[in-house]
């Protein structure tokens, strides 16, 4: 890292990550030229860098990707969880790959910079790991000029008056702002996403959205759900109004707490009607916010593709997916409320199953593509269970 009190930018760097520290790291820009301030953390993933950009989960974050050699395959219209990206930006070892891929429609710096998304390649990136690692998640300012024009006092004053993820509401900007039936099926290779044809038979499932990644709800109509989709704001009345046998919670970026002030209420009245729940991620957080439990803010976060996490009704070792800086404290959870998961890595828990109501919930990803498919039984176990309901 260079020091900033230098203010040398080195010759031919056009890209720049600076810590509120004033400290630097320099690099070669790519994607859209300008900056961008947010939580810098890192995705063990090795595949789905789009999915990974357009998860709104990233939202306010800026991804060291592990992996060296990204943009192999390009970008295209369907590997993408949303119709833009919400991570600010991305930082790479390696030159951004020319793309091989027999589906790419666009080299992937290209669609950083139509997306408005800020790249930095040429950067250790194993080095900014263990920094999280060690120190934790901080606040940077991200930037690209290719004449290398940049102000890092005034870059590093940015990074330390931005306040942080904790505290801070980011579902309701990233939400949908109507409701609607979703529609996608399953994605077939030379076809894509076919037509949802599910019928009125189905179990109706009322996701509430905070975030969402599209093939969640592609995965519950796989399942055998019916799925219509609210916003984050969504009160109990039109949860209600919609007959759900189900309410799925989304999972979503930000502070849990945040979001919880205006989504905690609607969950407890959901689970006062006795509907069934299923939450993931930060819909896992909600969830354990509703029934009482306190969520904490992680050291580093969980984000990658390889993540073991241990079921404890039976000791199996599921390898997930997953994507959160938040975690429920298992210590806070109230007597109807246990524990059904727990991550190998570091004993924080990803799983929990209320008792005396049909409403459990996990923290990693269940829908990941690409991805582990350990977990896709989830799906099936919630919506299996609303169809008993609704045969009875």
């Amino acid at each position: 890292m260079a020091d900033a009190k230098t203010l040398i930018v080195p010759k031919g760097a056009t890209g720049v990550l600076v810590f509120a520290d004033g400290s630097a790291v320099f690099g070669r820009g790519f994607g859209a030229v300008g900056d961008a301030v947010g939580e810098l953390c890192f995705n063990t993933s090795i595949t789905g860098y789009q999915e990974i950009m357009t998860d709104p989960s990233y939202a306010g974050q800026i991804i060291t990707f592990t992996f060296p050699h990204i943009g192999n395959v390009g970008t295209n219209l369907d590997d993408v969880e949303a119709d833009s990206p919400y991570a600010l930006g991305c930082i790479v070892r390696q030159d951004v790959t020319a793309p091989s891929n027999f589906r790419n429609v666009e080299p992937f710096d290209q669609w950083m910079k139509d997306k408005g998304r800020i790249g930095l390649a040429g950067v250790d990136t194993r080095a900014l790991t263990r920094m999280i690692r060690e120190k934790g998640a901080p606040n940077v300012v991200i930037a690209h000029d290719p004449d290398g024009n940049f102000d890092i006092a005034a870059l590093a004053a940015k990074a330390a008056a931005w306040p942080g993820l904790e505290g801070m509401d980011l579902a309701i900007e990233v939400t949908g702002k109507e409701s609607r039936l979703w529609k996608d099926g399953i994605w077939t290779i030379g076809h894509g996403y076919g037509l949802n044809e599910a019928g009125e038979e189905r179990p109706h499932v009322v996701a509430i959205d905070y975030g969402a990644k599209n093939n969640i709800f592609r995965n519950l109509v796989k399942a055998g759900a019916r799925v219509t989709v609210l916003p984050a704001t969504a009160t109990f009345d039109q949860v209600k109004a919609l007959n759900p046998d189900g309410v799925f919670l989304s999972n979503g970026p930000g502070d849990p707490a945040a979001t919880g002030e205006y989504a905690v209420p609607v969950i407890q009245q959901v689970l006062a009607a006795d509907i069934p729940v299923f939450g993931i991620c930060l819909g896992h957080q909600l969830l354990g916010l509703a029934v009482g439990a306190k969520t904490i803010k992680m050291h580093q976060g969980h984000r990658g593709a390889n993540h073991p996490v241990k079921r404890l009704s039976d000791g199996l070792v599921e390898i997930t997916s997953m994507n959160h800086g938040f975690a429920v404290d298992v210590d806070t959870l109230p007597a109807n409320a246990r524990s059904t998961h727990v991550s190998l890595f570091d004993g924080s828990n990803c799983g929990i199953e209320l008792t005396d109501k049909s409403a459990f919930s996990v923290q990693y990803h269940p829908e990941a593509s690409p991805g582990p498919q350990d977990s896709f039984y989830l799906f099936k176990k919630f919506v299996d269970g609303l169809k008993g309901a609704v045969a009875a």
